[in-house]
């Protein structure tokens, strides 16, 4: 959700700096106060086009800040880490600073970022309904998410899409054998030696540091028992041996000590000294027992690190690199159909299309499903948002092939007024309508929408009334689900929210200024009373105030002992 919005000499906003909670939130305020500004400032910093004129007069740059706390947001805090553009966990910085020649920057989490990077990254953490520009329900792709989440079909979607990909890598596979099949085929036989040498081989690097072991003992075995056999005579089996000199002092000392106890010390130095040469005797007896002059085996080794040099040497690599030659190998074949070679590709190609149209088909199926109910609700919602006889459809189309999405394409159709013919939702002629239909869309499918933030511009054009109240208990009801915030002229959607935040422009000696300010409960009597009636407020319009917020509450109140 959004946290924070920090906003710097951007039109007329000098310095602005807003705290957000979740729930649902709306701005109010006296046409021209700035509530719009307030939106085009997000916009910018999630990676709209930006305007040299909408840096303040007089200053040097318009710097937006904007922090989303991501917890209900895992697949964003995903994106982050893979475009190494993650810090805190949990939490996202967004910024866009804007200069007065029209250059902008972006930041994400402090690190520069491309507006390509903003706006991807800006389609997981804001929908923004109202401007056509803004709105994720527009594009094909979020569409046909929002149907697939609908349909509890997520999964299945991405299972298709990775079964298609796994197709068309195996295709260009087939392709590729076809368009180069004299070269592939010597490539192929060249291989299938190459492994057969390898595996014939059966080399590990294990064996490497046996075999070099081994043979370094083996090619030094006289010289090893020369060295063993002179230092047994010059310690224990010579005529003046180390240990029997050892053995005699000790002896001799030992009895000395009885006369004077100052030898003792002495004694118990030699003590350790005489275990210690003893030990190493019995040590070296052992070791020359089992080392033995074996000039057979060290031939076998010679000739078997001869054999592995050869074929290091054809493959013009170090010995330790051969297995790694192998495994590449394998791969590489395996690449260009195995040993079955192109029948084999071309068979593997029909088992994984099979699947893959296996899985488009029950997606297909779900879509379908899914659509007749989507389009029933949706155009059932839309009957009491000024829309009546209007109507709402999800087209599937057949895709003209085969695509990584699905065997079809999912468009959203309105149909604003009695009769209409059903146009795509991109081209709904009235901002007012298009937000009325994003709000029967989102209300419709809450419980599987994807972005936790949602921003109604224009919701209430052309409307009043009952149908306001309608439009205020929606977006209160989304509000329980989602953070929602919305612009507003009408007191009943006001009244619906859960706070209410007062735009207001003040002039001073810098020029006009934008003030925004959260109201209590008095505060809000007063603004809708003003929203009411007009310049003059009386004790009536306060009342009237009060009592919508009070009849307001009581639904919301209604509602929530119902769930």
């Amino acid at each position: 959700m959004l946290r924070s919005l920090s906003i710097r000499d951007f039109v007329i906003v000098e310095r602005l700096d807003l705290e957000f909670q979740d729930g649902f939130t709306v701005l109010t305020g006296e046409t021209g106060a700035g509530k719009s500004i307030l939106i085009d400032a997000l916009a910018l910093v999630l990676g709209e086009r930006s305007d040299a004129g909408q840096v303040r007069s007089g200053a040097a740059r318009a710097e937006i800040a904007a922090e989303f706390g991501l917890e209900q947001i895992p697949r964003a805090q995903t994106w982050l880490e893979a475009n190494d553009l993650a810090d805190e966990p949990g939490v996202c910085l967004l910024r866009r600073v804007l200069e007065t020649e029209g250059r902008s920057r972006a930041y994400v989490n402090g690190r520069p970022a491309t507006l390509t990077q903003l706006k991807e990254l800006a389609q997981m953490l804001v929908d923004i309904h109202g401007q056509h520009e803004h709105q994720s329900l527009l594009r094909s792709a979020a569409q046909r998410e929002l149907l697939d989440g609908f349909a509890a079909a997520l999964a299945l979607a991405r299972e298709t899409a990775l079964a298609w990909q796994d197709w068309q890598a195996l295709r260009r596979q087939r392709l590729e054998w076809e368009k180069n099949a004299q070269a592939l085929a010597a490539e192929r036989e060249r291989l299938e030696w190459q492994r057969r040498e390898l595996e014939r081989l059966a080399f590990s690097e294990q064996e490497w540091e046996t075999l070099a072991l081994d043979h370094k003992r083996l090619a030094h075995a006289a010289a090893l028992l020369e060295a063993v056999e002179y230092a047994l005579d010059s310690l224990s089996e010579g005529e003046a041996a180390a240990l029997g000199m050892v053995n005699a002092a000790l002896s001799r000392l030992s009895a000395a000590a009885e006369f004077d106890p100052g030898l003792k010390e002495t004694v118990d130095m030699l003590g350790p000294a005489q275990i210690q040469v003893q030990e190493a005797v019995y040590g070296l007896r052992h070791y020359r027992n089992r080392v033995e002059l074996d000039p057979r085996r060290l031939q076998e080794i010679e000739q078997r690190l001869e054999v592995i040099h050869g074929a290091a040497r054809k493959l013009r690599v170090t010995p330790l690199q051969l297995p790694e030659v192998l495994t590449e190998t394998v791969r590489r074949l395996d690449e260009l159909g195995g040993e079955a070679g192109p029948q084999a590709l071309a068979q593997r190609e029909d088992a994984s299309q099979a699947r893959y149209l296996a899985l488009a088909t029950r997606l297909s199926a779900e879509r379908a499903r899914a659509a007749a109910e989507l389009t029933r609700r949706v155009t059932e919602q839309m009957q009491g948002l000024a829309m009546a006889g209007g109507r709402f459809e999800v087209s599937l189309a057949p895709a003209a092939e085969p695509a990584q999405h699905g065997l079809e394409q999912v468009e959203f159709l309105v149909a604003a007024d009695p009769g209409a013919s059903a146009r795509p939702l991109a081209k709904v002629a009235s901002g007012g309508e298009l937000s009325r239909v994003s709000l029967a869309i989102q209300t419709v499918t809450s419980a599987v929408a994807l972005v936790p933030t949602l921003v109604f511009d224009e919701v209430d054009a052309g409307i009043g009334g009952r149908v306001a109240e309608i439009v205020g208990r929606l977006l209160a009801a989304l509000g329980e689900k989602h953070q929602v915030m919305c612009i507003t002229h009408l007191p009943q959607v006001a009244a619906a929210a859960d706070r209410q935040w007062q735009v207001s422009k003040s002039a001073s000696g810098a020029g006009v200024r934008t003030l925004v300010r959260e109201l209590d409960a008095p505060g809000r009597v007063e603004e809708i009373a003003r929203m009411l009636g007009g310049v003059k407020i009386t004790e009536t319009t306060r009342k009237h105030a009060a009592e919508l917020l009070g009849g307001a509450k009581g639904v919301i109140e209604k509602r929530d002992r119902k769930a």
